[in-house]
């Protein structure tokens, strides 16, 4: 399945979704590797196997081998952080944020990749995961680079529109069976 047969997937009642899945993918003004590198790390924290499957092909012909790697490596030491990072401010004491965090991280510094384009990947999958310090901490990185608001919010638009998509195709098939 394509991004086509994703979008023909979808349900009548998710048409917007339909649309958005085809706008913010298929028209998205990002240079190829940043949007397929988003694409697949969003994939990769939506959690559902049926959109990883349908859009990984997709991403991994979009993307260099280095970038695919790391579009993979942001997914999964977010899918660390964002649990890390959003508990320890969850928490009513403020002691744990003195606390140092001891978790391996070492990708962030040498992705393999344009530092933007991972750190936009990372705020991407931060937007599924709701982790509010890990999205203040790469938008302010993104911004300092020079990154436009436009195109971080070009981000989050991907982040929302997979997750929704993940979301409605996996309510579908739980209700199919």
């Amino acid at each position: 399945m394509s991004l086509d047969a994703l979008r023909s997937a979808l349900p009548d009642y998710a048409k917007d979704l339909k649309l958005n899945l085809g706008s913010v993918i298929g028209n998205s003004d990002l240079p190829a590797q940043q949007l397929w590198g988003t694409v697949l790390a969003t994939a990769i924290a939506s959690r559902s196997s049926i959109v990883l499957r349908e859009l990984e092909p997709e991403a991994k012909a979009n993307l260099s081998p280095e970038a695919y790697t790391a579009a993979k490596a942001a997914a999964a030491v977010m899918a660390m952080n964002n649990v890390f990072y959003r508990t320890r401010h969850l928490l009513s004491d403020p002691e744990y944020g003195t606390l140092r965090a001891g978790l391996r991280m070492n990708v962030i510094g040498n992705p393999g990749v344009d530092k933007v384009d991972f750190e936009l990947w990372s705020f991407a999958v931060s937007a599924i995961n709701g982790c509010g310090m890990c999205l203040d901490s790469h938008e302010q990185v993104l911004r300092k680079a020079g990154v436009e608001r436009e195109v971080v919010q070009e981000a989050f638009k991907i982040a929302a529109v997979i997750q929704a998509v993940a979301t409605t195709l996996d309510a579908e098939a739980a209700l199919s069976e």
